[in-house]
């Protein structure tokens, strides 16, 4: 069996970058898509990040992602912009839809711009906070295939539609909330069945008759649970409405994913920028939240705790973790990157430590 090996985030991401640019990505685009996926692996958040490299081959080898596409401006009007992604890199139309957003901020006071006909973005905090560096507050909502069967039904209609809020942070504290609308993301259950392993935590995925299960395989061809059952139902509708349903673009059991091959993703997405200067000066939100934040870690922890955590502190600590440590890649996903690095011609990086 392969084991486990921790590279260094530099050369992850060189590698990573090398290996889309011989996937025909135009400089710009590779490096981007890097930074995303790298950054992800950083933060703790494995199942955006290089972890997705080889699905996202799979859909440029199958024709699914337009790598050459930049995407249109269909409408704007005050603060509100909607974006035709051109079926193009996910990334290059999340940073251009950001940015927009941000532009349309600094005009009005708030910005809110939906892509339709995008795909896979990778994870949502890393546009979440590319809006929230301009002293903004960034909310970035994304629909998704239909993975998860509305409350009480047992056949997918609504993905896993993440939420995230970014806040601009004075670097002494912040608050970072990216949330699928499932208890799990689907690629935890992807990884997880890559990984040969057999079970998975109760409460993550339901089998094809909707009848929830611990059996990995099981899962991979059932459904995923909703967050708080009837609740989190609501919020992935919520999402599809302001994504799908108010940007004109594909809804439901129209769109695709990044591991279907039939057909285009026909993503949606949501980026709102919201300039915290038009309602006070910036260093005294901040200072609000870190007061905010102070005040909600100094509740006593529960029994089975040490301290209590807000959105965000575990990735940031992680992220700290493996600058120092290098970044833990499973077996599967490590033996795909050297396959792709190969391909590529290039020489897969040495591994920091390995691991049984």
């Amino acid at each position: 069996m392969n084991a486990s090996v921790t590279l260094r985030h530099e050369e992850l991401l060189q590698l990573v970058e090398g290996i889309l640019l011989a996937e025909g990505l135009a400089p710009a685009k590779a490096s981007l898509m890097a930074e995303s996926l790298v950054a992800a692996s950083l933060r703790g958040v494995d199942s955006h990040g290089v972890h997705l490299l080889p699905h996202y081959i799979r859909q440029f080898r199958a024709g699914n992602i337009d790598l050459a596409a930049d995407g249109h401006v269909v409408s704007e009007s005050g603060a509100c912009l909607v974006y035709d992604g051109e079926h193009g890199l996910g990334q290059h139309v999340s940073a251009v839809c950001s940015d927009h957003a941000v532009r349309l901020a600094r005009e009005h006071g708030l910005g809110m711009v939906i892509a339709r006909n995008s795909n896979h973005f990778g994870a949502a905090a890393f546009w979440g906070q590319r809006i929230a560096r301009h002293g903004m507050i960034g909310i970035v909502m994304c629909n998704a295939s239909p993975s998860v069967p509305p409350w009480q039904g047992r056949e997918g209609r609504i993905g896993t539609n993440p939420i995230c809020v970014a806040v601009p942070s004075s670097g002494r504290g912040g608050w970072l909330l990216d949330m699928a609308t499932t208890t799990v993301a689907m690629n935890k259950i992807v990884q997880a069945a890559a990984n040969n392993e057999p079970t998975i935590p109760p409460g993550w995925a339901m089998d094809r008759d909707g009848v929830p299960t611990t059996d990995t395989q099981a899962a991979r061809r059932g459904w995923l649970m909703p967050l708080g059952g009837y609740k989190g139902s609501g919020l992935g509708m919520m999402v599809e409405i302001l994504c799908a349903v108010l940007g004109g673009g594909a809804m439901s059991t129209a769109v695709g994913g990044l591991h279907i091959l039939e057909r285009m993703m026909n993503t949606s997405q949501m980026f709102l920028a919201i300039d915290v200067a038009r309602f006070m000066p910036l260093e005294e939100f901040q200072a609000r939240m870190e007061h905010l934040i102070t005040l909600v870690k100094s509740a006593p922890p529960a029994t089975g705790y040490d301290e209590v955590l807000v959105a965000g502190d575990p990735e940031w600590r992680a992220e700290a973790e493996r600058l120092r440590k290098g970044v833990p890649i499973d077996p599967s996903t490590w033996q795909r990157l050297k396959e792709l690095a190969a391909e590529a011609g290039l020489a897969a990086p040495e591994p920091v430590t390995a691991q049984p």
